[in-house]
This record gives structure tokens, C-alpha cells and sequence, in this order.
């Protein structure tokens, strides 16, 4: 098991459950060491005392809170493991409530809550088994790290798992950085839902960190003077570039149901209406050679109405002659 990083209890009512807190998650990230260039050494980060500018061991370092700009209070662990909290040792739940009531956003680390010797073995038992048949999750506080934390219990292959979670005044409102509203057409619509369905999954287990796969690739090519892996083909988009979005959505469609295997469908693609610009340009090409035309025959039946008329006044001159 994991070095338990707390220990303490799960408050339950009149029901206490003794345990340990694991961390949920493991780092694989790759961590590089600030080094001197000029000869690979070390650099380290030193703690210097600002007033008498002497390096100082970590023993000799603690918490301090400035309440002015030139007095400083200083609060000691055990002044903070004392404090007349109920949540300074224990997690006490405080709801129940529904999983999918909790916004993701929320959520922040996640811990495996271990139970504490044989004597936890039954209410821990009787918590999980609660929590699987309501359905449910637990709402509680917690103290950790020199503040109250609230967090969210729930159930995952059998532990229990805490949930660190951001207070509600934590989480800002994203309502200044939404876009402004835009027309979207209902063709476009469908093609993203049909894009949606063949790109669902039931499984997250084949997702992987290319990232690191291809950092560690480079880093092994270094250590053993090989040439670098030759950097990979990037189909970005060019900032500002405009993107038929219905055919985009098309070629997307194509692509999910070929990676799946379905070669024996075409994806469905919709004619393109034409722009507002070319809408307004060709009727009114239309209406000038109309004009024009019109403009045509009027002159000519003009023309021809002014002939009759010279011709019948040269006949009357000549009868009356």
C-alpha cells in the first residue's frame, strides 16, 4: 500500500471508521533537474533568512502570518492540530446528495480512504454498502494542510474514495467568457450529434500520454547520441483561417467511421447553401438584363409606332395634293 499521507476517521453520525488517506493517483510525468549548462551541475534552490541573509535547515523553518506590513504572528503545527475544530481529525460527512447534482469543475484531487486496523473493517464496510444502494454520494468537511476542506465520498471497486473540492466561492463564473450567440443550423447540428455517436466510447483505458512517450523518446535518443526523432507532421490550422464547418463536420463523420472499421457507408453530406453575398449578387444580375432587355423592346416598339405615323401623315399630303 501507498505511504498514507492523514490519518484520522470518518465521522458518520454516532458511527466512527478509523482510516488512512492514499493517494488515488500516481505521477508518471517526466521531471528535469535545473542544471548549469556550462557544466551539467546542479542548481538548487537555497532558503535564505532576508534579514540576516543566512541559509537556514528546514527544522528551523515554520509558519508565520503577517497581520501588518512589518508584524508577522507565528502558528505552530501542534497550535493547529489543537484547534477546536470537529473536522481537525476526521471527516465528517455532513449530506448525502445525488452524484450527478456535483459540478465537475469542482472536483479537485482524489484520495483512497484505507481502513485503520480490523476494528474499521465493519463500519467501513457498512458505508460502502450505503452508498452503493442509494446511489448516492457523501457530502463532508475536512482539515488538511492548515484549512477546512470540503470534499465528496463515493465508491470505486470496493474503497471508498475522497474527492477534494473547491467552495462554492471558489469556482469562478464563466459567464463573461462564453462566446456571443450565433445561428448554428440545424443540418449543422445533426452532423455533430452523428459525429458524437461514432466517436462514443465505453472504455478510457486506451488513452495514453503521448506527450511523455514522445519526451522520453527524445531523452533516451540524447543519452545514446542517436539523431532525434524527427518531429511529427502537424495538420494545425492557421490562426484566423476561415473552416467550412458543415464540411468539416462531414470529413470528421468519414474519419470516426473508418476508424471504426465501416468502410461499407459514405458519410452523409449535405449540399452547401449558397452565401447571403452571392444570394444578393445573382438576382440582381438577373434584374439588369431584365431592365435592359425590357429597354430593348420598349425602344423598338417606339421606333416602329413612329414610322406608322410619318408613313400615314405622307399619305394624307398626297390625296390632299
Amino acid at each position: 500500500m501507498p505511504r498514507p499521507l492523514w490519518a484520522g476517521a470518518i465521522s458518520f453520525g454516532l458511527v466512527t471508521i478509523p482510516v488512512k488517506v492514499v493517494s488515488a493517483t500516481e505521477d508518471h510525468d517526466v521531471h528535469f533537474h535545473r542544471v548549469h549548462l556550462a557544466d551539467m551541475g546542479r542548481v538548487r534552490t537555497r532558503k535564505v533568512c532576508e534579514l540576516d541573509d543566512q541559509v537556514v535547515s528546514q527544522d528551523e523553518i515554520g509558519k508565520g502570518y503577517e497581520i501588518a506590513k512589518d508584524q508577522t504572528v507565528p502558528v505552530t503545527d501542534e497550535e493547529l492540530d489543537t484547534m477546536p475544530l470537529p473536522t481537525a481529525k476526521a471527516i465528517e460527512i455532513a449530506a448525502f446528495t445525488n452524484a450527478d447534482s456535483i459540478d465537475p469543475v469542482r472536483i479537485s484531487d482524489s484520495y483512497y480512504l484505507a481502513a485503520d486496523g480490523q476494528v474499521a473493517a465493519k463500519p467501513y464496510a457498512l458505508l460502502r454498502k450505503a452508498l452503493e444502494r442509494s446511489s448516492k454520494v457523501a457530502v463532508a468537511k475536512f482539515a488538511w494542510h492548515g484549512r477546512e476542506r470540503l470534499g465528496l465520498l463515493r465508491v470505486r471497486e470496493g474503497a471508498i474514495v475522497l474527492h477534494s473540492m473547491k467552495w462554492p466561492d471558489e469556482v469562478r463564473s464563466p459567464e463573461s467568457l462564453a462566446p456571443r450567440e450565433v445561428e448554428v443550423g440545424e443540418e449543422e447540428i445533426a452532423q455533430a450529434l452523428q459525429l458524437a455517436d461514432r466517436m462514443t466510447i465505453e472504455d478510457l483505458s486506451g488513452f495514453r500520454d503521448e506527450y511523455r512517450e514522445a519526451l522520453e523518446g527524445i531523452i533516451a535518443a540524447k543519452a545514446e547520441g542517436k539523431p532525434l526523432p524527427a518531429p511529427a507532421e502537424g495538420g494545425k490550422q492557421k490562426q484566423g483561417e476561415v473552416v467550412d464547418l458543415m464540411a468539416a463536420l462531414n470529413a470528421s463523420v468519414a474519419a470516426a467511421k473508418e476508424s471504426r472499421g465501416e468502410h461499407g457507408e459514405d458519410a452523409t453530406v449535405h449540399e452547401m447553401r449558397p452565401s447571403k453575398k452571392t444570394a444578393r449578387k445573382t438576382p440582381a444580375k438577373k434584374t439588369a438584363s431584365s431592365k435592359s432587355a425590357a429597354a430593348k423592346k420598349t425602344t423598338g416598339r417606339s421606333s416602329a409606332a413612329a414610322k406608322k405615323t410619318t408613313k400615314k401623315a405622307a399619305a394624307k399630303k398626297r390625296s390632299a395634293s
